[in-house]
């Protein structure tokens, strides 16, 4: 084995302190600014015979095509409509049966999506079945911590532009 020149050694340890010290400032800004781990900020107050339901009128109109709801987003994957978690946070119960029973939903809220990704009229349901929906998606709350990311994302979904603090509801 080759023996290390002064210089050499000095190089080698100077490289070693810096990884050492850059390693120790990691762990203790780890340990100083670590939040404590608050959940999932997503729930439902729907009872167990209308999650059925409206799961089984989910699947039947396709609307995971375009919404995501109860998964993990990721940067490679993204659906072109608005998540659906905590969508109950944001609108009222009646608010979405309106939605559902109108027969053009971009009269109620405006999109900028292509219009194969745009809402399609549910109107032609029967009844029961829009209140059910809007029953379910009128469950679909977030935790307060959490409700203006959701805001948030859903205002840029629509509209494609960065949400500011003067679209804030009052």
């Amino acid at each position: 084995m080759a023996k290390l020149k002064r210089g050499e050694v000095l190089i080698l340890a100077t490289i070693g302190v810096v990884v050492v010290g850059l390693m120790a400032r990691n762990v203790i800004r780890l340990r100083s600014e670590r939040e404590p781990d608050r959940g999932i900020p997503f729930y439902s107050t729907a009872a167990p015979t209308l999650t059925r339901q409206a799961g089984d009128l989910y699947r039947s109109e396709n609307c995971r095509q375009c919404h995501s709801l109860w998964t993990v987003r990721s940067a490679f994957e993204s659906v072109p409509a608005p998540a659906l978690d905590g969508i109950g946070s944001l609108r009222s119960e009646e608010w979405f049966y309106r939605y559902f029973s109108a027969p053009n939903p971009q009269s109620i809220l405006p999109s900028r999506l292509k219009l194969e990704y745009r809402m399609p009229s549910l109107a032609g349901l029967p009844d029961t079945e829009r209140r059910a929906l809007a029953q379910y998606m009128a469950s679909l709350k977030v935790k307060d911590w959490y409700l203006e990311s959701t805001r948030i994302a859903e205002y840029e979904k629509l509209t494609g532009k960065a949400y500011s603090d003067s679209h804030a509801e009052k």
